[in-house]
């Protein structure tokens, strides 16, 4: 993927208000990317700088180039106002009219609610895991007591009897 991450980079250099860019999150780079929920590499994202999303599209350059082309403009924000519809602009200027401290709070409860559905999938994901690791062991038993049930040595005695002879 690096290859085709640079050449969209390449042709991305001179836009003035796309940024296609790399970020080291092992040196420099790291405190950025924890702020921005990154846990895996390399992960892509993109959308407003202070609103991340996670990129789901695919990975070759050509993927890259159309969603970079079609997504990759200036989009409704604080800063870009002028872009949101009636709805984005009411919500923007109700959240700019609250105390500081009242959209703290605001900003935490959901913030809340995104680490609780983190929670509960990874919950429930280790529930699929040992249920699957069950599944596996309990499948092993069975193969393994049909193999000493004599599976083996019937298969065996059949495959040595002559041909076309229906006694032993």
């Amino acid at each position: 993927m690096k290859p085709d991450w640079d050449k969209l980079m390449d042709a991305f250099a001179g836009s003035d208000s796309q940024l296609i860019a790399d970020v080291d999150c092992t040196t420099e780079g790291k405190a950025l990317c924890d702020s921005n929920g990154v846990k895996g590499y390399p992960t892509i994202k993109w959308g407003d700088p202070a609103d991340l999303q996670d990129y789901q599209g695919g990975r070759s350059y050509d993927d890259l180039k159309k969603f970079a082309d079609e997504k990759l403009k200036p989009m409704c924000s604080p800063k870009n106002i002028d872009l949101c519809d009636d709805e984005k602009k009411a919500e923007i200027q109700k959240f700019q009219g609250m105390a500081a401290a009242d959209l703290d709070a605001a900003i935490a409860v959901e913030e809340k609610k995104l680490e609780d559905a983190e929670s509960e999938f990874k919950a429930e994901v280790q529930k699929l895991q040992d249920k699957y690791q069950a599944l596996s062991t309990e499948k092993d038993e069975k193969i393994e007591a049909v193999k000493n049930s004599g599976l083996g040595l019937m298969k065996a005695v059949k495959s040595s009897a002559p041909a076309g002879s229906d006694e032993l």
